[in-house]
Order: C-alpha cells, then sequence, then structure tokens
C-alpha cells in the first residue's frame, strides 16, 4: 500500500509527499487508550474512570453528552464511573470516540463541508447502532465503529481542509465514487489512511476490515458482519440526507433496507422519514453537549 499523499499547489502537478512527513494533529489520546483498555475484559472501572479523569475537559463533555437527550438517564450522572456503571464499558469507548473525533476536527469544523462530514459519521453511528440492535450483533460496538469508519477522511479533511473542501463541493456520484478523486488528488483514498491509522494508533484490528471496506460493492452471498453492517449504514446514512457531500448519489432507501437480513429487515425502520427525524434529534442533543 502507498504511504504518500499529493499536495496540489496552484495549476502545478501533484507533488507526492510521504504520509509519515505530515504534522498530523494529535488524536487525544484519552480516547484512544480508552478504546485500547476496553477490549481488555479483566479492565477495572476505576482504571478507565481515572484515565477519563485524567483530562477534566474531556471528562466532562463525556458527562454532558451521558446527561443529555441521547441517553436521557433515570438520574443525573455526576461521574464517569457513574457513567461507566449505568451505560457500560463498551458504550464508553464510543462516547470518548465521539467527544474525541470533534475535537480532533477542531477549527476545521468551521467549514460548512466539515460539519456535513461529522453529521455523516454520526449518522452511520446511530443507524449503525440501530440495525444491529434489530438483529443480534453487539450495537455498542456497531456505534464505535461507525465513529471510527470514517477516520481516514477526517485526517484528510484535518491536514488539509481546504483542498478536501473543494473536493468535497466539486465531486458529482456514489459515496464510493470519490475514493478514485482521492487518489487523483492526495495519492491515498480515505479508506487506505484508515487503514494506516488504525495500525499507528495502535487500534484492534478488528478495526481494519471497517475503514478498508467500508465502500465495497456489497456481494449479496449471505454475508452479514460488522464490515456488512458498516457498508449499508454508511450508505443509509446518505439516503436519509446525511450524505458526505452535496452531491452524493444515493440507493432508493426501499432497496437498502432490502439489503438487510431477514430478522434485522424485520425489526428495524422501513420508513426513511422516521429514521431521519430521529437520527437528527439525536445529532442534535450531541452538538448541543
Amino acid at each position: 500500500m502507498a504511504s504518500a499523499i499529493s499536495l496540489v499547489l496552484d495549476n502545478q502537478p501533484p507533488v507526492a509527499v510521504p504520509w509519515e512527513n505530515f504534522k498530523m494533529p494529535p488524536f487525544p489520546q484519552v480516547a484512544l487508550k480508552v478504546v485500547q483498555l476496553a477490549g481488555n475484559e479483566n479492565v477495572q472501572f476505576k482504571r478507565l474512570s481515572d484515565l477519563v479523569g485524567t483530562d477534566p475537559g474531556f471528562a466532562s463533555e463525556i458527562l454532558t453528552i451521558a446527561n443529555s437527550f441521547l441517553y436521557a438517564p433515570r438520574y443525573p450522572i455526576k461521574t464517569v464511573m457513574q457513567a461507566i456503571e449505568v451505560l457500560g464499558v463498551e458504550h464508553l469507548q464510543g462516547l470518548c470516540l465521539t467527544v474525541g473525533v470533534r475535537s480532533y476536527l477542531g477549527r476545521s469544523l468551521r467549514y460548512p463541508a466539515m460539519r456535513t462530514l461529522w453529521r455523516h459519521n454520526l449518522a452511520c453511528a446511530l443507524i449503525a447502532e440501530q440495525v444491529a440492535s434489530a438483529g443480534t450483533m453487539a450495537r455498542d460496538v456497531a456505534y464505535t465503529t461507525g465513529i471510527l469508519h470514517d477516520i481516514g477522511r477526517l485526517a484528510l479533511a484535518v491536514v488539509r481542509p481546504a483542498e478536501y473542501v473543494d473536493l468535497l463541493g466539486r465531486h458529482v456520484g456514489n459515496s464510493a465514487s470519490i475514493l478514485d478523486r482521492e487518489r487523483e488528488v492526495f495519492g491515498m483514498d480515505h479508506c487506505q489512511i484508515g487503514e494506516l491509522l488504525v495500525e499507528q494508533w495502535k487500534l484492534p484490528e478488528d478495526f481494519i476490515p471497517i475503514m478498508g471496506r467500508h465502500h465495497d460493492q456489497p456481494l449479496f452471498n449471505g454475508q452479514w458482519g460488522m464490515p456488512e453492517l458498516l457498508n449499508l449504514s454508511c450508505r443509509m446514512a446518505d439516503a436519509a440526507g446525511y450524505a458526505a457531500f452535496p452531491a452524493c448519489y444515493s440507493a432508493p432507501f426501499s432497496e437498502l433496507v432490502e439489503e438487510l437480513p431477514a430478522r434485522e429487515r424485520n425489526l428495524f425502520h422501513t420508513d426513511v422519514e422516521t429514521l431521519s427525524f430521529e437520527v437528527s434529534k439525536k445529532i442534535a442533543a450531541i452538538e448541543a453537549s
């Protein structure tokens, strides 16, 4: 796999720059360490609580979201330990990554196109969680992988915001078609970069196929795992009005529902308007936190 991005300077041909030469803003270490630790079945709640507490601002954001409409706890959650006890360790991962991704985007969120990417990411995670709930896969894992699925795209947006915003504004096609254009402009696509970041950030290897395959053509061969769930959730987010770029073509929602296994199809929404409304309320709750 190539490990270089090309920069476009004025109208001159792209100049390849090795990926390692880019000054990437660091992803919040608290979020990464929580993901790494939470994969250990024997991890102690206090250890996770103390870890999140090392960054008071980060912990405050976690508690604000935990007390929002999104979770609507029966009583106020006042400490990170309470959040873990009420929501669970795996849900803490998703919470930490939500706050981490928002922090990672930082000032680039001033671009409307970056806010669109952020909301696409959230919509994909929320839909993945709901699809998983209709079946037998873990909903918290689905949400976590949904939040991370486009981290390569967000990294491109953070490193070269003006160029990536321009690409998003000009591109016309389905969600997968932008990969070719990314490789032309930057030398790598966001799926490849996502796979590299999983390795560089020492995240669980299970995330690698999520990063690399969430735009793969569905095979319709009966296989149904987390990569397939995220692939479909990503396209459902497009159909529900949360595409990653303005001129993104999406399949009709009714066709996407037919790709679900029978159990999930029977228990999931068949109405895109209802799904879009529910997702919008949850995104608003996160953004207000």
